[in-house]
């Protein structure tokens, strides 16, 4: 850490993903992170080949003083073979004072004026935190799927969810309407994610195509900035896309499954669900009518489920203890204070449904599976009183 003269005048940023002058060094946020020590944890996205020396900046509120501190470069081990991954920014900051902004060099100068500010969240903590946010991986490709996204939205709330937060890239003029409704309620929090301004995005989540640089929309960053986003905001954190539900199989909702699962592991602080198929096109059972002129999955017609394939690990997907948690992936966390549990499938599966992973596999081959309907007439009341409010769908 070094000190030097000068002043941080520089614009303050308030966008979720936010480019370096190298245009190849990316800012989402810098976090404050005293769980070790006292550090300014930045998210960030990089060329993993190309990192090069970052220099942090830090202003106190009063006086002249620039501390510069050499961040540490943390590129997370899942890239999937793409050349840009996600990385942790790790500065020292000052010890007598607690800057309310950083900024970020490639020297280790002390000319901060015209430098960009980025504001440290998680500086204060909430001592209000709601039991359940879920985290929605990246919205993109002009989103449409309305009926599926409500479904999931209102089985949440069954559950338990107070937030949901996604990361919006596209979607549709209608899907918009349904997201305003939601935050209109106060349950949905978007988050602007403009991934495709800056980088060639793949919709697959491992390299296959010369010439992109990221994976499924910078979906990894996206689930660690909602890690941080909500550590002291959140008992607990979800991380799932928005056809995919955690399901209990014998308790009504999370917050007793949760309780059951933490009462029995105190010490676990990441808790995993095996992902199981429920191939979105085999139907066992007739549609809503008042629900034809909807776009979109009916998940009440969807109970049959893929079985297991062999030398196939089902992928799972997670409810976490934020603060437990220092680097997450899609399916497993990468760092964190203690240990995962894998919790039995007679406990709770991630229900998915979407496009069949075994679409040659016979119908008598698949297994009958009809927990979700345990919650068929409140899921349908919710979704009807949802559809009523917009007009240009006739939700009855």
């Amino acid at each position: 850490m070094r000190k030097s003269k000068g002043y941080c005048r520089g614009g303050i940023i308030n966008n979720s993903i936010s480019a370096l002058s190298d245009n190849k060094t990316f800012v989402v946020a810098p976090y404050f992170d005293n769980r070790v020590k006292k550090l300014i944890r930045t998210i960030g996205i990089v060329p993993y080949e190309e990192v090069k020396n970052v220099y942090c900046l830090f202003c106190c509120p009063t006086g002249d003083d620039i501390y510069i501190s050499k961040a540490l470069i943390d590129v997370h081990e899942d890239r999937f073979g793409f050349p840009y991954g996600v990385a942790d920014l790790l500065c020292m900051e000052p010890t007598d004072c607690d800057p309310q902004y950083v900024s970020f060099d490639w020297f280790p100068r002390g000319n901060a004026d015209l430098l960009p500010r980025f504001e440290i969240q998680n500086r204060k903590v909430s001592n209000s935190l709601v039991d359940f946010t879920v985290c929605i991986s990246p919205m993109f490709g002009d989103y449409n799927n309305i009926l599926q996204f409500i479904q999931s939205m209102e089985m949440y709330k069954l559950l338990g969810v107070q937030r949901v937060v996604i990361y919006k890239n596209s979607c549709s003029q209608l899907m918009e309407k349904v997201l305003e409704i939601y935050m209109a309620e106060g349950t949905v929090e978007i988050v602007p994610w403009p991934i495709t301004a800056y980088l060639s995005v793949s919709t697959d989540w491992f390299y296959s195509h010369e010439g992109t640089q990221i994976g499924y929309y910078g979906q990894i960053a996206a689930l660690n900035d909602c890690i941080y986003r909500n550590m002291y905001r959140s008992k607990y954190v979800l991380l799932n896309d928005i056809d995919e539900i955690i399901l209990p199989n014998h308790h009504p909702d999370w917050k007793t499954m949760m309780q059951d699962l933490q009462d029995q592991t105190p010490e676990i602080g990441v808790f995993l669900f095996e992902g199981h198929v429920f191939p979105n096109t085999v139907f066992t059972s007739a549609g809503t009518p008042s629900w034809d002129t909807v776009p979109g999955v009916n998940i009440l017609q969807h109970v049959l489920r893929e079985p297991d394939r062999k030398e196939v690990i089902n992928p799972q997907k997670m409810i976490v203890n934020p603060r437990k948690v220092v680097q997450t992936s899609v399916h497993s966390v990468l760092q964190a204070f203690g240990e995962s549990l894998d919790v039995p499938m007679d406990v709770a599966i991630t229900y998915h449904c979407r496009a069949p992973f075994q679409p040659d596999l016979p119908r008598e081959f698949l297994i009958r599976d009809t927990t979700l309907w345990r919650y068929n007439s409140s899921l349908i009341s919710r979704v009807n009183q949802v559809l009523q409010k917009m007009p240009s769908l006739k939700g009855k």
